[in-house]
């Protein structure tokens, strides 16, 4: 009985030695992958916008990670046609682009209900490829399931005004988690056959999880395998889902020797804090973002985040010639370099009683760019007497689009009393890290 108890001990432990192995190279890797992005390209006087005479010669909708939230999906497809059926410029939607997890579990229901949805909503003149994610990849089946719901291979080539688009499901090798050497030479095959006939068009590509190391959320919520694939291929722009990281956080697009794009979520928004994942704040679960992709000939690329929630676009890039990687205006460093410190404008507090009796604290958010974000809020709140009675870091609601101007926080029923004095001290943080001057407001519980 001893030995086998020394047994299991043995490989429980042989397991957790692994385990934190494996984070602790996780760990390394994401600093050294983190020092280069840090110091490759250039900083250019200001970000590229899209000139007033851009004319697209193709436009595309994508959008990821619906989870059954189906009629997130019948208002994207019919929002984008209200958009631009008469469009001036460049009337109407060439093509859908689902980048999976349209189910939970990749049972036959969920394809059904994703299937009939599409069927409702998209025209019958518009192309409409899905890839599947790695919840489609739980079910052994996937295959059969998506050869009988979708009209097109599992991995597909598509030509559509010229333009190459890859859609890449790969397949499933061991995990969900990873694809088969088979499936990613099939990748590789097919984007070194666009480049040669793409001319000076870019070359689109699209796939469920971020390349390891690219955009927000890519270190956990990523796969490695697609790097050596997509590196030095200037042409290629991936489009990518599985973390649920908000599209209008500016991390959300990376360039290196290729582009990067996540296009945020459908259903739920997931985000980091200390750079931990897995972390689900207020009103997380208001996700409803898709991506506009535009392009002309000529390389130059506008990409446009919309949020069904709000009915407003909520982020413009635009890549100037995807031909000439030296001028690559999305890379971290050239990102980092334009973010700016958070700054507090006449700050105020304001206190209220919830629902539940507690205490909510809301004071004025502090200011960033135009296009960049408040990240986390640091937060302590002190007594008449110096002592501190609460402290917090949260995540900004920079992922909900609305008017408010206002930043909160809730704090239980017993740590404020009413008509007592306290002090708020303040701290605001960006995507890439730059803190404010903590601001102090003062503010007094009511009766």
């Amino acid at each position: 009985m001893k030995r086998a108890i020394k047994t299991v001990a043995k490989i429980i432990g042989i397991f957790l030695g692994g385990v934190i192995s494996f984070v602790a190279l996780l760990c390394i890797v994401t600093l050294i992958w983190g020092a280069a992005q840090a110091t490759r390209g250039t900083v250019t006087e200001s970000l590229p916008q899209a000139p007033d005479d851009f004319v697209p010669e193709i436009r595309l909708i994508v959008f990821t990670d619906t989870h059954n939230e189906n009629e997130n999906v019948a208002d994207a497809i019919d929002t984008a046609y209200a958009l631009f059926d008469n469009d001036s410029v460049y009337a109407g939607v060439d093509a859908f682009f689902g980048l999976g997890d349209f189910s939970s579990i990749g049972t036959e229901p969920d394809y059904k209900a994703y299937a009939d949805t599409l069927k409702e909503h998209v025209r019958e003149e518009t192309v409409c490829i899905n890839v599947l994610g790695n919840h489609e990849f739980k079910a052994d089946n996937y295959k059969q399931l998506f050869e009988q719901y979708f009209p097109h291979p599992l991995n597909t080539v598509t030509q559509i005004n010229g333009f190459t688009c890859i859609a890449f499901s790969g397949e499933r090798s061991l995990t969900e988690w990873t694809y088969t050497p088979k499936s990613l030479k099939w990748l590789s095959d097919e984007i070194h056959k666009a480049e040669v006939t793409a001319e000076n068009k870019p070359v689109f590509v699209f796939q469920h999880p971020h390349p390891f190391g690219t955009v927000y959320g890519s270190t956990v919520w990523c796969t490695p395998q697609l790097n050596p694939v997509f590196t030095g291929h200037s042409k290629v722009i991936n489009f990518s889902g599985h973390s649920h990281f908000p599209f209008n956080d500016p991390r959300s697009i990376n360039q290196s020797s290729y582009t990067s794009v996540g296009v945020g979520a459908m259903a739920r928004f997931e985000l980091d804090k200390n750079y931990i994942v897995g972390q689900h704040p207020e009103r997380y679960e208001d996700a409803a973002q898709f991506c506009v992709v535009e392009a002309d000939s000529n390389g130059a690329v506008r990409i446009r985040g919309y949020d069904l929630l709000s009915d407003t676009f909520f982020c413009d890039y635009y890549i100037e010639n995807v031909n000439d990687p030296d001028s690559f205006a999305y890379t971290y460093k050239n990102m980092k370099a334009h973010d700016r410190t958070p700054v507090f404008e006449k700050a105020k507090a304001d206190v209220s009683l919830t629902e539940n009796g507690d205490y909510r604290v809301s004071f004025t958010e502090a200011k960033v760019p135009e296009g960049y974000i408040v990240h986390s809020y640091d937060v302590t709140v002190k007594a008449d007497n110096g002592n501190e009675v609460y402290s917090d870091e949260f995540i900004a609601t920079y992922y909900i689009v609305d008017e408010d101007d206002t930043q909160g926080f809730t704090v239980a029923k017993d740590i404020l009393e009413t008509g007592k004095n306290y002090t708020l001290t303040v701290t605001a943080e960006s995507a890439y890290h730059k803190k404010s001057e903590p601001v102090t407001i003062n503010f007094t519980v009511p009766e």
